[in-house]
């Protein structure tokens, strides 16, 4: 997997894209499936590993830009099982389309389950596991936990999810996530104050954790963005701003908020709003003002915090081929060398801004900027 690169070197192709997103890209062997907007178009694109674009549909209309150039509706990121691809665009809007760009299906999720009533979209990633897709729809107008049949888009289930969270707490941007070990697995949604898991197959609870907001007072406006990361034995939960992260065992039942054999440890800093990532032994914490934290899997033990760049940090640290890919919104991306002493092995200018997560593909690297979808490497 490349280390050093730029705009222009040790590129094997660019692909300028008709408008920006915040959305990760998805490979499938020979093709990639992301998400854009064109005016107020919201566009799902296909795309050849060849650099070329196979075809693009637009799924529907109505984009809105939030917070200036920060965001805009297409930030939710598609899923593939390799036969179909679903896209979710903050209008609402949601759609499954095979390889060839067929439309299977097209529902809008404000119609069926009401306005989306939060500050700055909803852009929750719905999660594809089996024949279904998970949803958190965690906002002003409820807190509801969906399951839609993946082959038809209808509901399977809906469950309401219980939340004393109160004003700006009550907004979800954070995405679900699939829990499995040789045990167990079930759905994690995360928001309004609470990590919540449930059974897959209805929908009910099976335990929460709460405590996740600092105990000096009740902040109005944590919000959760950064989601849980999920690996067997062990589940850790980000939190908002100056809030923790904690790492809790996955066998609970009931509230285990104030119920330490649940709990693994407690960080007392949180990503804010890239996600968590665990590999092997180790932990890291990408914070949003670009400080690297490196944890102790087991313990919480902190190995370090260094910073790897001073601008704001949207994508999620990924790791391959013994490093770490640190990726900044001023389109930075630093890499790190795996390990518990930190070591910056490059730093790759961009040169376009990047809020989306880098993916990894047949020894190459994908950068998805606000202008052009990058191939970087052979």
């Amino acid at each position: 997997i490349p280390s050093k690169w730029s705009k222009t070197e040790n590129v094997a192709w660019r692909l300028p894209l008709p408008g920006p997103a915040g959305s990760t890209p998805v490979v499938w062997e020979d093709r990639i499936f992301l998400t854009a907007v064109d005016g107020d178009d919201l566009l799902l694109l296909c795309v050849g590993t060849d650099g070329k674009e196979l075809w693009r549909k637009v799924v529907g209309s109505g984009n809105v830009n939030v917070r200036g150039d920060e965001g805009n509706s297409a930030s939710p990121s598609p899923s593939t099982d390799g036969k179909h691809v679903w896209t979710f665009f903050t209008s609402g809007h949601m759609a499954c389309h095979d390889f060839q760009g067929k439309q299977i299906w097209k529902i809008n999720l404000q119609q069926k389950y009401g306005r989306f009533r939060m500050l700055f979209g909803m852009t929750a990633t719905p999660v594809l596991h089996g024949q279904l897709l998970y949803l958190q729809l965690i906002h002003d107008g409820g807190h509801k936990v969906i399951a839609l049949d993946k082959t038809t888009g209808k509901e399977v289930w809906i469950q309401d999810r219980k939340s004393d969270a109160r004003a700006e707490c009550r907004h979800a941007y954070s995405s679900p996530q699939i829990y499995k070990d040789a045990k167990r697995e079930f759905l994690l949604t995360h928001g309004a104050d609470y990590i919540v898991a449930h059974e897959l197959d209805n929908g009910q609870e099976i335990w929460r954790c709460g405590n996740l907001h600092p105990t000096s007072g009740y902040n109005p406006t944590l919000r959760f963005v950064s989601s849980p990361l999920a690996v067997p034995g062990m589940i850790v939960v980000p939190s908002a701003k100056k809030g923790p992260t904690i790492a809790i065992k996955p066998d609970g039942k009931g509230d285990i908020t104030d119920k330490p054999a649940h709990h693994l440890w407690r960080h007392d800093v949180t990503p804010d709003v890239p996600s968590p990532l665990a590999v092997g032994s180790l932990v890291y914490l990408c914070r949003e003002n670009g400080n690297l934290v490196c944890l102790d899997a087991a313990t919480g033990k902190q190995y370090y915090e260094e910073r790897t760049n001073p601008g704001r940090h949207r994508a999620s640290p990924v790791y391959a081929d013994g490093k770490v890919f640190i990726t900044a919104r001023d389109g930075r991306v630093t890499v790190v060398k795996l390990g518990k002493k930190f070591e910056v092995i490059s730093k790759n200018e961009m040169e376009e801004p990047l809020t989306s997560s880098p993916i990894v593909s047949g020894g190459r690297i994908y950068l998805r900027t606000f202008e052009a979808l990058y191939a970087i490497g052979k």
